[in-house]
């Protein structure tokens, strides 16, 4: 899943590819992937873009103050093409294309139309797509938390979440969109061993020279994301993701930091990373959902 450092980076690509360039029309590929009606898919149709940002996980593209906004879930990508094909892309079908977005033809005399692919993989269709004139009208958007990459994100703020959550766990704190925004099952596994903290250590436990190694932690991550991942191509940017991770998706394999062996506890859907000897005092924790440090 696409979170805040690869949705940073898309951002800023889709911003320097975008920027002043037209919309001739989007093509809706897949109807359960737009949510809104009002305004339509069509009121996009020959606007100049102004802008790409993101809301937490969330792109947004404004063209003429009409907001394309696109939450690519779990599975959701979006592809550059030079050159799009002349015909409209059709509904229905096994194609992971969800839309596309077509740009002004031959802008640049290449005598090419470029264009945008919103896809998405496997058979969970879960990408969103939003149509509106203000991005705080989308439910997801509007739930969000504070953005960890934000200036006024201060220790003090994350002591306050950590306090308010209560004995809920580190690692369902982190991810959870509405308490701070953008951080997924990857990013929360990578920022807990770096502060060499348990993914179940209950939030309010933490006294405040903890909180202070977790803010480290949670800023140098991400910033460290950030940085290797902005001015690369949407094309490198799974692969870039995956190359640095110390310990999500890594089961099996050895910590780079003391060579112990990274281990997993799966749940229905997803599964978490961590290290015995970098987090849990040596100790595996049990592999069920409400798991506790084995005695």
């Amino acid at each position: 899943m696409p979170e805040l450092p690869e949705v940073h980076a898309l951002a800023h690509d889709l911003d320097q590819r975008l920027r002043d360039r037209a919309i001739t029309r989007v093509d809706l590929a897949s109807f359960q992937a737009l949510k809104t009606f009002d305004p339509p898919l069509s009121a996009l149709h020959g606007t100049l873009v102004e802008g790409v940002t993101r809301h937490g996980k969330f792109l947004d593209v404004n063209a003429s103050g009409v907001h394309l906004v696109v939450h690519l879930a779990r599975a959701g990508w979006i592809r550059w093409r030079d050159d799009v094909p002349k015909l409209p892309a059709k509904p229905g079908g096994k194609s992971p294309l969800a839309a596309r977005v077509i740009l002004d033809e031959d802008a640049d005399g290449s005598g090419f139309t470029p264009g945008l692919d919103i896809t998405e993989a496997g058979t969970k269709k879960s990408l969103a797509i939003y149509v509106t004139h203000d991005p705080a009208t989308v439910p997801g958007i509007a739930r969000l938390g504070p953005d960890p990459m934000a200036d006024d994100f201060t220790v003090e703020v994350l002591a306050g979440i950590l306090h308010d959550a209560g004995r809920a766990q580190l690692k369902g704190v982190l991810r959870q969109q509405g308490t701070i925004a953008g951080i997924g099952n990857a990013y929360s596994d990578e920022i807990l061993h770096a502060a060499r903290m348990s993914p179940f250590k209950p939030a309010s436990s933490l006294d405040e020279g903890e909180v202070a190694t977790l803010y480290a932690a949670l800023r140098t991550t991400l910033d460290d994301a950030v940085t290797r991942s902005t001015g690369l191509a949407a094309s490198e940017l799974k692969g870039e993701k995956k190359s640095h991770m110390a310990v999500h998706g890594r089961t099996g394999q050895k910590c780079p930091v003391c060579g112990d062996t990274v281990r997993e506890v799966s749940f229905a859907d997803s599964s978490l990373q961590y290290c015995p000897t970098c987090q849990t005092g040596g100790k595996p924790l049990a592999d069920r959902r409400m798991s506790k440090l084995l005695k």
